[in-house]
């Protein structure tokens, strides 16, 4: 899998660095997808996002894509990056950026705010790429969410066809509202 530092020009590197600035990554990421030094991106980050980046640690665990609202959220971003990389010719971070950008498009049209940032959507192809996640098919609904990978395939209902029993309770930004079910009449009427 070819990154941004094996193929790219530093014209092309400083591009891609802007991109992914201005969709919020962290500078690990930067750092991990350039060959630029270190001094070069924190300067280009101030420069571009007008701020310091963020310290700390880049989220290490698979469990946060686990839970219900961020395993549809990854699920979407996941399904778009593989198609991207069957269709398209692109190097790895161009195909993350573009799956992110149509992520980013898909969940404002639906009027939601989106759960998964641009660093947790890297991270993600990198857990899957080291056999830490992988895609299972739903039985009920045909299709691939974000799973561990021991998890028994043929068995396997995702999030949507089952939700959990608190779920689209919150009115949060960004959470998905079900729709609400019928209530059966108190007092049924007979005609």
């Amino acid at each position: 899998m070819a990154r941004c530092k094996s193929i790219l020009t530093e014209a092309r590197q400083i591009e891609c660095a802007i991109t992914l600035i201005k969709l919020g990554a962290r500078l690990q990421v930067l750092e991990s997808e350039t060959d630029l030094s270190y001094e070069r991106l924190l300067r280009l980050y101030k420069e571009v996002a007008g701020h310091s980046p963020s310290k700390g640690q880049l989220p290490f665990s698979t469990d946060w894509f686990m839970t219900w609202q961020p395993n549809i959220h990854a699920s979407l971003f996941l399904n778009t990056h593989e198609y991207l990389n069957k269709v398209a010719e692109l190097d790895e971070i161009d195909t993350i950026i573009k799956a992110y950008q149509l992520y980013l498009e898909q969940i404002g049209s639906q009027g939601l705010e989106p759960l998964l940032s641009v660093t947790r959507a890297w991270r993600l192809v990198k857990f899957v790429d080291n056999g830490m996640l992988t895609m299972t098919c739903c039985r009920k609904c045909g299709g691939h969410f974000v799973t561990h990978p021991h998890e028994i395939a043929r068995n396997y209902v995702c999030g949507l066809c089952e939700p959990p029993a608190r779920a689209g309770k919150g009115k949060a930004a960004g959470s998905l509202q079900l729709p609400a079910q019928p209530r059966a009449a108190a007092h049924p009427v007979h005609a």
